[in-house]
């Protein structure tokens, strides 16, 4: 298992909070999402090799949200 901490942009409520932690948590080979609203993270469990952290942050940005990997800038 594997553990990515991305920031997200454009969260104003806890039903974006719901999106983005569902969007992630629908990934194949994601085994838990945690999103915090008021930190703008989301920390990803995932199995490495049948996911990779592009792929994360596209699932958070079709919901239409920004993300990157945290402290990436």
């Amino acid at each position: 298992m594997k553990t990515t901490r991305l920031q997200v942009s454009g969260m104003t409520c806890g039903h974006c909070q719901e999106a983005v932690e569902k969007a992630l948590k629908a990934r194949p080979g994601v085994r838990n999402a945690t999103v915090h609203l008021q930190e703008g993270t989301a920390e990803v469990e995932y199995e490495e090799g049948s996911v990779v952290p592009e792929q994360l942050i596209a699932a958070v940005e079709e919901e239409g949200y920004r993300a990157a990997l945290a402290g990436s800038g």
